[in-house]
């Protein structure tokens, strides 16, 4: 599956387009030429795949769909996003789009079609309508939303109906954009059944289709399997990042990686790729959680070194700073007038490049060989290579004692080889990718 081999790179359209947070039913306005100004940049940084957050037609922020046939009136046309898709194919960039499967917008048409005919309408079992109640619309029924919030509809994906009409958009996607995969909206959230059905499509669709769903915490083995996702959002260890350079305490990180990916016969996710993340368009960005801004370029060190697939969030590469906020996350979700390039994106650069170029770093095994609050070295294995991945996050240098496997190496990041007859010396707030020569 190329999704192995991959860098993500996401990107929010409607908030990097600098649309209007409202969709207020004007003319289509063609702004994803934004969009296809910033695959160079994508390919300076060494990512290979995009995923696009919601790109249909929705109510507001995208994830309260109204038409999954149309592309977003404030983006663009299907033929603009069509145009955009070949733009990223020919440079070598797979494209992911939002499945936005859970619910809908309240102006979804088929929703529409109960408000005014209720129990009449033959849609009413599209959603899980209660009539002997009512809504906080004032609707003339009570209906079931995501986690509280009604102006998102719950789809009932028990209904053949429902699946059938989702799986047909699936189809159309493929055929008239060409894209290359799915993320699953609150995947954790979808019916099991459902996911079935769509893994069994994914299989029409070609062996490269890729499936990779939203999950939060919980054993991901029940969502990525051979029955349904190909990955998930590996939200475990995004947290794990974050807190164990701001507590001082790596064991953190490390534990759980090794609660993931270890030697041990108890290992959940042993030869699975869970997609991997500093930040999202959901969550604070790294350059404002973390507490030591030296530790910046470390936490991308962790991110790229650790078994997964690594995603990048659009701004994030240059340190950009956002704060999750109470009610709105549209701090999150900006625009920007040009990609920028800072020390930090050359880093990234480099660590995107030596993921993308080692077997290793894509796909070997995981074994911790140092462990302190501050330092860690780990190794990712194949038959044919290893790379080991050290990270000093103190502020003085430190020597690591380690049985490497080997005499010398070269540092993937840099270029130069280096001893490791005697460990490795490391300075402050440092990072490399060795490569066992």
């Amino acid at each position: 599956m190329w999704a192995e081999n991959a860098v993500f790179y996401q990107i929010y359209p409607l908030g990097l387009c600098g649309a209007p947070r409202v969709n207020g039913d004007g003319p289509v306005v063609e702004r994803l030429s934004v969009l296809e100004d910033w695959l160079p940049h994508l390919e300076r940084l060494g990512a290979n795949a995009i995923y696009f957050s919601p790109v249909f037609e929705s109510d507001t922020h995208g994830y309260d769909t109204r038409d999954y046939r149309t592309i977003d009136r404030r983006l663009g046309s299907n033929a603009s996003f069509k145009k955009l898709c070949d733009a990223c194919h020919a440079k070598g960039i797979r494209v992911v789009v939002d499945g936005v499967f859970h619910h809908v917008g309240r102006n979804f048409p088929q929703f529409q079609d109960v408000r005014r005919r209720k129990w009449d309408s033959p849609y009413k079992d599209w959603f899980h309508i209660h009539f002997d109640g009512n809504s906080a619309y004032n609707d003339g029924f009570w209906y079931e939303g995501w986690e509280g919030h009604y102006e998102l509809v719950k789809l009932n994906l028990r209904n053949p109906q429902v699946a059938d009409y989702l799986l047909d958009c699936v189809r159309f996607w493929v055929r008239e954009f060409g894209i290359d995969g799915l993320r699953l909206d609150v995947a954790y959230s979808l019916d099991m059944d459902f996911l079935r059905r769509l893994r069994n499509l994914a299989r029409d669709l070609g062996p490269d289709f890729f499936l990779v769903g939203e999950t939060l915490h919980g054993d991901y083995n029940r969502w990525v399997n051979q029955e349904m996702l190909h990955s998930c959002t590996n939200y475990e260890c995004y947290k794990g990042l974050y807190s164990s350079l701001n507590d001082r305490n790596l064991f953190e990180i490390i534990h759980s990686l090794k609660r993931q990916f270890g030697p041990e016969y108890w290992t959940l996710y042993k030869g699975k790729h869970l997609l991997c993340f500093v930040d999202n368009h959901d969550v604070t960005r790294a350059a404002s959680i973390l507490k030591n801004k030296k530790h910046l370029p470390l936490i991308y060190a962790l991110l790229f070194g650790m078994p997964g697939i690594p995603c990048l969030y659009y701004g994030s590469e240059w340190g950009e700073k956002a704060e999750k906020q109470r009610g709105s996350d549209d701090n999150l979700r900006p625009a920007f007038d040009a990609p920028q390039w800072t020390s930090l994106t050359d880093r990234i650069a480099a660590m995107a490049l030596a993921h993308r170029r080692s077997a290793a770093l894509c796909r070997g095994d995981f074994q911790d060989l140092v462990l302190t609050n501050l330092q860690t070295v780990f190794r990712r294995r194949t038959e044919a290579e290893t790379v080991l991945v050290a990270v000093n996050a103190d502020e003085h240098p430190y020597h690591a004692r380690f049985h490497a496997g080997c005499a010398k190496a070269e540092d993937l990041l840099t270029g130069k080889t280096v001893s490791l007859a005697d460990g490795y010396r490391m300075p402050p707030y440092h990072a490399a990718f060795l490569k066992c020569l």
